[in-house]
C-alpha cells in the first residue's frame, strides 16, 4: 500500500464499545496486513490504559505495525509508541513534539481546511480528516464533509501548496475507498467497519484489497 514518511494508506482505530475485544481488534487487522493501529480509549483508568497499550504494541510488533496512542502523549512516551494522534482539544503537536522528540510521528484531527493550516504550522506528520458521514464511534461529532467537502479542502490545499498526508475517517465503508482516493485523500481510516461486521475478517480484507487496487490503478495510469 502506500506510503509516505511512514504513514500508512490504511489505518485501524480501536474501538472499546464493540463485543470484539480490542486485543482481537488488533490480531484480526494486523494478520490481515493492517500495519497501523491507533489506540483509542476513553474514560479508562490509565492502568488499564497502559495494560492495553503494551498488549496492542505487542500484536503491532509482532506483525511490524506502527503503533500511535489516541491523545495521551506522556503514556505515548511510557510505552515508547510509535507516535500519538491528537484531538482538537488536546496538547498542541509542539509541545508533544518536544516530549516525544523528532522520531515520533504525531497526527492531528482537523474538520476544514483553516484546522488543516493551522496543524501543518505546528509540522503534523500526517493529518485525519472528517468526518466523511455520520458515525456513532465519536462524541460530538463535526460537520458532515462527504465527498464535496474533501473535494473543496483538497483544491484548497494544492492551492496553498500543503502537501500533507491525509486521511478520510468517519463511517467509511469499502464501496466509499475509490471516491475517497480520487479526491486527493491519501489514504483511509476505519474503526466499527470492521470491528462490528459480523465478518471482521472479509470487511478488513476487502478495505485493503480496494486501497491497493485503486493505487495499483493510479500507478499503472500515470506511466
Amino acid at each position: 500500500m502506500m506510503k509516505i514518511n511512514n504513514i500508512e494508506s490504511f489505518q485501524y482505530i480501536t474501538n472499546q464499545w464493540s463485543a470484539l475485544s480490542i486485543i482481537d481488534q488488533t490480531e484480526i487487522v494486523c494478520s490481515r496486513g493492517c500495519k497501523w493501529v491507533q489506540l483509542r480509549i476513553k474514560d479508562t483508568n490509565i492502568e488499564e490504559w497502559k495494560d492495553m497499550a503494551l498488549s496492542v504494541k505487542s500484536i503491532c510488533k509482532k506483525y511490524n505495525a506502527k503503533f500511535i496512542i489516541n491523545d495521551n502523549v506522556q503514556l505515548a512516551k511510557e510505552v515508547e509508541a510509535d507516535g500519538v494522534h491528537l484531538g482538537m482539544n488536546d496538547l498542541s503537536p509542539e509541545l508533544a513534539r518536544e516530549i516525544l522528540g523528532s522520531d515520533a510521528i504525531i497526527g492531528g484531527t482537523a474538520n476544514n481546511f483553516d484546522q488543516i493550516q493551522t496543524l501543518y504550522k505546528q509540522k503534523v506528520d500526517y493529518i485525519g480528516l472528517g468526518p466523511f458521514r455520520f458515525t456513532s464511534t465519536k462524541k460530538n461529532l463535526a460537520l458532515i464533509l462527504g465527498i464535496e467537502g474533501y473535494k473543496e479542502i483538497i483544491k484548497e490545499c494544492e492551492n496553498y501548496n500543503i502537501n500533507i498526508p491525509i486521511i478520510g475517517i468517519g463511517g467509511i465503508t469499502p464501496n466509499d475507498i475509490s471516491l475517497i482516493l480520487e479526491t486527493g485523500v491519501y489514504g483511509i481510516a476505519a474503526s466499527s467497519i470492521i470491528c462490528n461486521s459480523s465478518s471482521p475478517v472479509e470487511i478488513t480484507n476487502e478495505i485493503i484489497n480496494k486501497i491497493k487496487s485503486y493505487i495499483n490503478a493510479t500507478i499503472k495510469n500515470s506511466r
